[in-house]
């Protein structure tokens, strides 16, 4: 049944006389084929217990499979045990949850879809004596919280070898199952972004200090991944300058800081960068008019995914809807200028699998809007 909430101002606005047929193009990922160039961007969704996707969570990726160029899942554990705090996340070891995964890609691939998983690790985002090891620490850069109180303990240079290598035998374990390629979450708050980040990390070894020792973290991580899946295979990583606990955080206040942090990811093997952004439309730095997106494709010259509310009422967590983010316009000429090459979905995909199929039909009147009230009904 169609939800019809704000469906009259989703019809009038959505494409305000935008050619959205570019969106609707091919694409190549590192040689993997896309169909276009729309991109299902993760959402948790603690729907797999035990950590094992079942049936249900293939049946969720498959009927979104035909209508996207690509799928990212939802947040997936590697097997470090301070990673998760959930044991209803999915996560990318034993033989159970391999085999539900192989089930998800399966289905995915079966629709002709494209499909990677997101590798993740919460670190100080993790809570005490959670599932799946209750036991097991907190850890991050340096045991501070993003406002500067203690919590968990600081990463040891053992850990940090455990941690990448648990993130490399992840990708390994991706690339068997038959995954399109792998994601490093490197966003949002998370343990590699906590590592770039100057507030959450005030190491004073070779991975603290500088902006280019506080990237070394992750392009240890990205080059210990190339070298599990070999050249060639998809290696995305998505990087934020917000994180969960402050909206107006930020990595980089310039260009060259920007260019710091993304090129020992670049050296170390990274094929396409995922920019993750709360207003997708938004300069980045004061006096430029470039997004985050734009910024990181002229940059780094690889190919970027855009992702910040696009399609949908409002801007991530907030509640005002007059914003360009529901109207198509300001996503196409910004598409157009180069500034990114693949569109990521979030809530419009979790809302309506078949958003893009609707909008390329011009069947905007059938098209269910995202509401926060029905997120739980949403499978």
């Amino acid at each position: 049944m169609t939800d019809t909430t704000n469906q009259g101002s989703l019809t009038s606005t959505l494409l305000d006389g935008a050619d959205i047929a570019p969106l609707f193009t091919p694409f190549t990922l590192s040689g993997v084929e896309l169909a276009n160039r729309f991109v299902m961007a993760p959402m948790t969704r603690s729907f797999s217990p035990g950590g094992v996707p079942g049936a249900d969570v293939a049946e969720y990726y498959r009927r979104r499979a035909a209508h996207l160029g690509l799928i990212v899942t939802e947040g997936t554990y590697i097997d470090h045990r301070s990673a998760g705090s959930s044991d209803r996340v999915p996560v990318m070891y034993g033989e159970e949850a391999t085999a539900g995964w192989k089930g998800v890609v399966d289905a995915v691939h079966a629709e002709g879809g494209r499909i990677m998983p997101q590798l993740w690790h919460l670190g100080v985002a993790r809570r005490e004596g959670a599932a799946p090891y209750p036991d097991a620490p907190v850890v991050g850069p340096s045991g501070l919280t993003p406002n500067g109180s203690p919590r968990g303990i600081a990463a040891s240079l053992a850990d940090i070898d455990e941690i990448i290598a648990s993130f490399a035998r992840a990708a390994a374990t991706a690339k068997a199952i038959g995954f399109d390629g792998v994601e490093l979450h490197g966003a949002h708050g998370y343990l590699l972004d906590a590592f770039l980040w100057s507030r959450t990390n005030r190491r004073t070894d070779g991975y603290g200090g500088s902006i280019a020792a506080r990237a070394r973290l992750g392009a240890e991580v990205v080059a210990a991944v190339r070298d599990a899946v070999g050249p060639g295979y998809p290696v995305v990583f998505r990087y934020s300058q917000w994180k969960g606990t402050d909206f107006d955080a930020r990595l980089a206040d310039t260009p060259a800081e920007l260019e710091t942090i993304l090129t020992p990811l670049m050296d170390a093997g990274v094929s396409a960068f995922h920019v993750s952004t709360r207003r997708y439309w938004l300069p980045a730095f004061a006096g430029e008019e470039r997004t985050l997106a734009g910024w990181t494709k002229a940059l780094s010259g690889l190919p970027v995914v855009a992702l910040g509310s696009i399609g949908v009422n409002s801007p991530f967590m907030e509640s005002d809807s007059q914003t360009p983010s529901l109207s198509l316009e300001k996503l196409m000429t910004l598409f157009d200028r180069g500034e990114f090459d693949l569109v990521g979905l979030g809530r419009a995909v979790l809302s309506d699998p078949e958003w893009t199929g609707k909008l390329r039909g011009g069947r905007l009147d059938e098209i269910r809007a995202y509401e926060k009230a029905h997120e739980a009904e949403l499978r």
